[in-house]
């Protein structure tokens, strides 16, 4: 069973390629003129929601009016949602206005990354430079590499997420100072992705997750702009320093560390040549790589409302308010939680051409017959990703040769001269680059 929050809506896809070129794990195809997600493949990184013209892409989130299903809510902004507002006074203006859209309480997630960070360090400290260790704070990259990378599985920082500790946090502090069970509080976290919804609905490191819910920045964002124009009483709801804040851009995981032995890369195909070069040993010197899926961290997620680079001159000056402030900047782990991931991480191979090892071999030299035919143009026209891609799915049986438009028109001109033969009438010229 897969679930996935990045699906399709066939009323408005046109059938074209940009999201089959762009996806980073060849999960799509387009078949009978509308796109198909293949669910073993996708990793939810949202590539196909950014690059879709035709908004055909969409990410399932949950319903604001789910909050009203518990007691007790709580709304767990990502830092991100600091660079979506302009002409705001202060970081606690747009937490006050998040939490009078119907929320009892709101928790900083950044709060919660100033904890991990404090963590991260330690566990570096401990690795001592035996291997690179790749952060685990994107879940489009975690799956990436169980998807693609399993060498690499062991390299993750298998330490629980910013999101993942800050509903944990909430529930733990709540049920015990208002003597109410954890049950009857819903937290939810304000994303600003995809894969953060797939993360709580189908966690990979454990089996169900201290969050219950996702609403996405889009969805919200009108609410609380709506009452920050509204706003008389401005109550102190940030606790985070600048540290955790700066999570939302690409860098401010690493930079946090205190170390210079650090590599920090975003956009999904970005991250795969890091990956690519880290698998073969390529990268010397590096004890830490931050990769991150959206371009500029989460600031560049698809399901924001500000551009990537105005909210990155808008949080900026969060940052550098928090800056004045004295809160804590070095958050050490009082709370006494053991971070680690519990469950087993394994590789999923989604590439595997049968389960029986001897009928894989046999499909695998068929494949590479049949890609050696193709013109290797990877033009996409075929509504494969690849010529290799349209191999791979002739042999599993999803997929004609004819498909490929090169192929057909050889199949069409061969049928013509056998026509013509069979009449007696010699062929006419045909150009061969027509």
């Amino acid at each position: 069973m897969y679930f996935h929050s990045v699906t399709l809506d066939e009323n408005k896809c046109m059938g074209c390629t940009n999201c089959i070129k762009r996806c980073p794990t060849e999960a799509i195809r387009v078949r009978k003129s509308k796109a198909r997600i293949i669910n073993e493949r996708c990793i939810d990184c949202g590539e196909c929601i950014r690059v879709c013209p035709y908004h055909a892409k969409k990410a399932i989130t949950d319903p604001f009016e789910k909050i009203n299903d518990f007691k007790y809510k709580v709304a767990i902004p990502a830092p991100t949602l600091y660079g979506q507002f302009k002409t705001v006074e202060s970081r606690d203006h747009i937490l006050t206005a998040l939490k009078k859209c119907g929320f009892d309480h709101v928790y900083e997630v950044a709060k919660a990354a100033e904890i991990v960070t404090s963590e991260t360090k330690k566990i570096i400290h401990k690795n001592g430079n035996k291997k690179t260790l790749i952060s685990s704070a994107c879940p489009a990259v975690v799956r990436l590499i169980q998807v693609r990378f399993p060498s690499l599985i062991d390299n993750i920082l298998k330490i629980e997420s910013p999101m993942e500790l800050a509903a944990k946090i909430v529930k733990d502090e709540f049920s015990k100072t208002m003597d109410i069970s954890p049950c009857d509080i819903g937290v939810f976290f304000i994303t600003p992705c995809a894969a953060k919804v797939t993360s709580i609905k189908a966690p990979y490191e454990k089996e169900k997750s201290f969050v219950d819910g996702a609403i996405s920045i889009s969805d919200i964002y009108l609410k609380i702009l709506t009452n920050l124009n509204e706003i008389e009483n401005v109550e102190p709801l940030g606790q985070s320093g600048f540290v955790g804040i700066r999570w939302a851009n690409s860098g401010g995981e690493s930079i946090a560390l205190g170390t210079d032995n650090f590599l920090a890369v975003d956009g999904i195909h970005n991250v795969i040549t890091i990956l690519e070069q880290l698998e073969d040993d390529k990268l010397e010197d590096v004890d830490f790589v931050e990769t991150l899926a959206c371009p500029g961290g989460c600031l560049g997620g698809p399901l924001t409302v500000e551009n990537l680079y105005v909210a990155k001159t808008r949080i900026k000056k969060i940052i550098d308010e928090a800056k004045t402030k004295s809160t804590c900047t070095q958050c050490d782990n009082d709370y006494g939680y053991d971070l680690l991931w519990k469950g087993n991480f394994e590789y999923k191979p989604v590439m595997k051409l049968d389960k029986d090892m001897a009928v894989a071999m046999r499909k695998l030299e068929e494949l590479e017959r049949i890609n050696r035919g193709l013109p290797g143009l990877d033009c996409g026209a075929c509504g494969a990703p690849s010529c290799r891609a349209l191999a791979e799915d002739i042999v599993r049986g999803n997929a004609n040769e004819t498909d490929c438009i090169f192929k057909l028109r050889e199949k069409v001109r061969n049928l013509a001269v056998q026509m013509m033969e069979l009449e007696g009438k010699m062929p006419p010229v045909m150009d061969k680059d027509l």
